[in-house]
């Protein structure tokens, strides 16, 4: 409100001066006619006053003035225009949560439409320059360090579907700019197989340009069908021709020193394969954060997560040291001779992920190892959602099962029991596998149990479990056991939907774990528990209710109820009387109620 009487005010003062101007124009004034110097003050005031309304008729036109014509108005102009509040038309989107203060309407709904499109803010990018300097993350003995002169050559391969052109171009420019141009004998760019127009005539725009002054520097490859992650990784490595290839993602900028302590650690050991520590690129702001040095691994679904480094890295007290890793996130540097001895990627991989925890595996199995490199670092941009699919789990799936089938031996039950399938038949096609177990046998890789034992010892491996999946009552069996709401300590009864909050347990302890399992051995579960005093029941943390010999074990079988070991009380399910929810899960007497759950390993 206040603006608009701030603008009534301005109003009123252009007509006013307007109408003053006119009547002391019309008087008939020869071009050179000398003024007193009251009048001749009062003609310069009115020119200035001229001009400056002048500016103000356009500004009052419309929203679409520039700054450079703001800052070209006088100074109360400009700070009565810098206090033109615009609403924010997307107050739920994550891209304006913390960003896009000042912006025009107009300029609201450009960035809003990009950051639907490509899940990063595209309008500011294109408003960056390309060569802007990252913060320095590396910490300060990174800089002492002196790598040989005779450094291996490197080609680094940047994969990319539908990526946002600037972001593109700014990847490329951080490796020109940050690798040593002795050591850089290419730059590939691998399509997989994008349709958005300014990824053609202007990107080669760009590269002809580049090319000027280093002649084939950046090479092309377009995938003709989009192939997925594995297969472009596998077309950058095959056009590569130098001693080390990096394939990295193309929504990156390499920081400064990325290159040498990689490039340092393959010229000791062909066999190592190394990755930088990312830092993260905030995908609203285009901020970078810092992530410190981690180890990369995996849950059993082959989902991929960070690490803590082994107790004897920590011991060192030296945060610059590589450390090893169980496994790679996709961004690596490897000798490239050595990536083919061992298989390369396995092209039957299709779309997205679990590739990467494949060669991880592959690597470790096979003859090679794999360390987190912290001197080298990499900013990478972490999308709010990816340009694959919306759901990206029927591919994970599917590969994780690919992975399971062909290296982990009897433990690819429990990639089965994470995606809650059964053990037989799952009727989900993997894709031939002969030539990759010909691979395994060719190589003599080491049995999974060396992996599990030697390298990942934190990943749980279930040996105990009896039954997974949901639980229902012979009752209700459209209802289903639920770990209810988060963070809370009380299970429900609700709808079955077959999803994680509704995946239960049962081990040989007599444990009915509830909402998932976790796969990790740091990481603790949630288990029924009988409260003993009251008949409402509740999950606790598994380790603590042992610790406190709380009544957390059952007695099962399919088809059969559920009694508590200590109280003989069972677990059923009643009618509500004072719940949101019409029936609900109590702790009673037994009346003789009978469940099932979705999976057996063994005959209950």
């Amino acid at each position: 409100m206040k603006s608009y009487v701030r603008l009534a005010g301005v109003v009123g003062v252009v007509l006013i001066v307007s109408m003053y101007t006119i009547l002391f124009r019309n008087r008939h004034v020869k071009p050179h006619t000398s003024f007193p110097k009251g009048d001749a003050d009062v003609v310069r005031r009115l020119d200035s006053i001229e001009q400056t309304l002048r500016r103000l008729e356009k500004l009052m036109e419309g929203s679409n003035v520039d700054n450079g014509t703001l800052n070209k108005l006088s100074p109360d102009m400009a700070q009565w225009k810098s206090k033109v509040v615009v609403p924010k038309l997307y107050p739920n989107s994550f891209l304006f949560a913390k960003w896009g203060d000042g912006l025009s309407e107009k300029e609201q709904k450009e960035a809003e439409s990009l950051y639907q499109i490509y899940g990063y803010n595209v309008f500011l990018s294109n408003r960056l320059p390309l060569d802007r300097k990252l913060p320095d993350m590396r910490d300060s003995r990174c800089l002492s360090v002196a790598y040989p002169q005779d450094l291996p050559s490197i080609s680094v391969v940047l994969i990319y579907l539908n990526e946002a052109l600037s972001v593109i171009k700014r990847a490329i420019k951080s490796v020109m700019s940050y690798t040593p141009k002795h050591l850089l004998k290419e730059i590939i760019l691998v399509d997989d197989h994008s349709t958005y127009n300014d990824l053609g005539r202007p990107l080669q725009g760009y590269i002809d340009e580049i090319h000027k002054d280093k002649p084939g520097l950046i090479k092309k490859v377009w995938h003709h069908r989009q192939m997925g992650l594995s297969q472009s990784r596998i077309s950058g490595w095959e056009h590569a021709t130098a001693d080390v290839v990096a394939i990295l993602d193309a929504h990156i900028e390499v920081a400064e020193g990325w290159a040498e302590p990689l490039l340092a650690r393959i010229k000791a050991d062909r066999t190592v394969v190394v990755s930088p520590v990312f830092d993260k690129i905030n995908f609203d702001d285009l901020g970078v954060e810092k992530y410190l040095p981690a180890a990369q691994g995996f849950d059993w679904p082959l989902w991929c997560m960070y690490e803590s480094f082994s107790a004897e890295w920590w011991r060192g007290n030296d945060n610059s040291r590589p450390g090893k890793s169980p496994s790679v996130m996709g961004i690596f540097a490897a000798h490239r001779e050595f990536l083919g001895e061992i298989g390369g990627l396995d092209g039957g991989m299709t779309v997205y992920g679990g590739e990467n925890v494949e060669l991880g595996i592959r690597i470790w199995l096979c003859g090679g190892s794999i360390e987190v490199v912290p001197c080298s670092r990499i900013a990478h941009i972490e999308r709010s959602h990816k340009p694959y699919a919306l759901d990206l789990n029927p591919m994970m799936r599917r590969n994780a099962l690919r992975v399971a089938e062909i290296w982990m031996d009897e433990y690819k039950k429990n990639v089965m029991i994470a995606w809650n399938l059964p053990l037989q038949d799952h009727g989900i096609d993997i894709g031939d596998v002969a030539e990759r177990k010909k691979l395994r046998e060719r190589l003599r890789c080491k049995p999974f149990k060396w992996y599990l034992e030697n390298v990942y010892p934190s990943l749980a491996t279930w040996d105990d479990l009896l039954g997974y999946g949901v639980m229902r009552n012979s009752l209700l069996r459209n209802l289903c056991v639920d770990q209810g709401p988060v963070p809370g300590t009380i299970p429900i009864l609700y709808k079955c939907h077959f999803q994680q909050p509704q995946h239960c347990y049962y081990n040989q302890e007599g444990e009915i774990i509830v909402g998932g399992i976790k796969s990790h051995k740091y990481n603790q579960n949630r288990c029924l528990v009988d409260p003993g005093s009251s008949n409402t029941p509740t999950l606790l943390d598994c380790h603590l209710a042992k610790r406190n010999q709380k009544h957390m074990h059952w007695d099962f079988k399919q088809g059969k109820e559920i009694q508590n070991k200590a109280t003989k009380r069972c677990f059923e399910i009643s009618r509500s009387e004072n719940s949101d929810y019409q029936y609900v899960l109590i702790i009673q007497q037994c009346t003789g109620q009978s469940w099932t759950i979705e999976h057996l390993i063994t005959t209950l």
